[in-house]
């Protein structure tokens, strides 16, 4: 009994490592899965308590169980079977193409990481770059939306900030669920979105299967509740005008909508802008036909050097704000009542006039969001230059221009950000912004704009264009107009 045994070194580690992983699974992972989930529950218990729009039960839902509740669900099973005849593959490849797209698609909201992670990070950052300000929101009509209806928020969209600006506005109300493009798709970004309850979106597919999954999603999460918020002009604009709505995701969600069994849709307006857009040169820089396409390695190499550059300038005390950061909350609009004053049920109607009405709601959106696009200290400056290229102006006829800009915006009814005891500092910040990034031309103390600036000042200028060359023109035929 007292015997010595031997055994090869390989034999002797393998029993090693099934010994040590045996106590991780059966010791370390449930206390340590006990620990998490004790966290998550505090915080859930914690903020249910403050949130004005509380987290529903579809959100906490085990992902595993979301992803076979939609591959199982009855109209993407049709779909399925309609997508193996149409292209003869056996059912289970259909099944598995589907079951990749929901796996894709749902995402794995973890509240603790997204109220301690998420909003710490998104509240430094956002107030790190900027001066974030809430200019207008109604709040009476907030407070009057029904708690059980499904808030939605649609947003127009300048920067790939607005996904943190916004969250962190509206985290001590509700929790966010977004619609993340294919670029975010990265190890681990897309780990850490999906755990904030962003779903990802194949924005230029054209596959009926896996439009037909995210469709069902969508109107999954709409129907449980789930707050969420919409860029409705599908994209970045590039010119710093609205573009035209987009219309999918807003059809999905009315799809299958019923104003007597469902709960209500309440879509909220919001409007945004920026003194600097971080993207803006990109972004004009997509508008050339025959700009030279920038690889991967320089687009990595231009950012970690801006970011560079700015970390140096911290460093030395010599950084400062980019501006003003403001968003602004519309008039909420009902999808329950939009559809009794049409007198209309859109799941019982056909898709021509359905899709027909639900591109007069978005047109309507489009409208409200517009109305409220904050008025900006560097779309003032921007326009007045952009209006005067031609002429060269000290910089106290710059701000006199501005001043009227002001006045007359106002008397409009526009939301102008520019406080009446501190213009004069908001606007000279403004200009040496402008100054700055070369877009102004100083000679013998005159001031005009740069002519190769010029499209960047429009850019700015673009944001309030529609206040200051009345009546605003209609988006969908100003894009058509424009198209070749």
């Amino acid at each position: 009994m007292t015997g010595q045994i031997q055994i090869p070194i390989w034999l002797l580690s393998l029993l090693l490592f099934v010994t040590a992983w045996a106590i991780l699974d059966r010791v370390f992972i449930p206390s340590v899965r006990w620990f998490l989930r004790r966290r998550v529950n505090r915080v859930l218990d914690e903020i249910s308590a403050r949130l004005d729009i509380e987290i529903r039960p579809f959100q906490l839902t085990k992902r595993q169980v979301l992803i076979d509740r939609l591959v199982y669900d009855s109209t993407v099973m049709e779909a399925m079977q309609a997508h193996a005849q149409e292209h003869n593959m056996p059912r289970e490849v259909a099944q598995a193409e589907v079951l990749s797209y929901a796996k894709e698609i749902v995402p794995s909201f973890n509240a603790y990481i997204y109220f301690r992670i998420g909003y710490w990070l998104a509240k430094k950052v956002a107030r790190l770059l900027y001066w974030v300000r809430v200019d207008r929101v109604d709040t009476e009509q907030l407070a009057s939306i029904d708690p059980d209806s499904t808030v939605v928020f649609i947003v127009n969209h300048r920067s790939n900030m607005d996904y943190i600006l916004v969250s962190f506005l509206v985290a001590e109300q509700t929790a966010l669920s977004y619609a993340a493009g294919e670029w975010a798709k990265i190890w681990p970004l897309q780990t850490l979105i999906r755990a904030t309850g962003a779903y990802f979106v194949r924005r230029d597919s054209r596959n009926p299967l896996y439009r037909r999954v995210l469709e069902r999603y969508v109107r999954m999460a709409t129907k449980e509740g789930v707050c969420q918020a919409v860029f409705i002009e599908g994209g970045l604009s590039r010119d710093g005008q609205l573009r035209s709505p987009k219309l999918g995701l807003i059809d999905y969600m009315l799809r299958g909508f019923d104003t007597e069994t469902d709960r209500d849709i309440v879509f909220i307006p919001v409007g945004i802008n920026y003194d600097r857009t971080l993207e803006d040169r990109s972004l004009i820089r997509t508008l050339d036909p025959h700009a030279e396409k920038r690889s991967k390695w320089f687009v990595f190499k231009t950012t970690v050097g801006f970011i560079w550059r700015n970390l140096m300038l911290m460093a030395f005390h010599r950084w400062h704000r980019f501006g003003y950061a403001c968003v602004n909350f519309g008039t909420p609009v009902s999808a329950r009542k939009f559809c009794r004053v049409h007198a209309v049920k859109l799941s019982k109607i056909e898709r021509d006039a359905r899709f027909s009405l639900v591109k007069e709601l978005c047109n309507q959106l489009m409208v409200s969001i517009q109305d409220i696009i904050p008025v900006l200290p560097v779309s003032l400056v921007a326009s007045v230059l952009s209006e005067l290229r031609e002429r060269q102006l000290s910089e106290f006829d710059v701000k006199a221009h501005v001043h009227g800009l002001i006045e007359q915006l106002k008397a409009k009814g526009a939301p102008v950000l520019v406080p009446r005891r501190g213009a004069e500092l908001s606007i000279t910040t403004a200009f040496n912004m402008l100054k700055l990034r070369k877009m102004v031309i100083e000679s013998d103390g005159l001031f005009s704009a740069d002519p190769e600036s010029l499209d960047i000042l429009s850019y700015y200028a673009n944001a309030i264009d529609h206040w200051l060359h009345p009546p605003a023109i209609d988006i969908e035929s100003r894009e058509a107009a424009a198209s070749p």
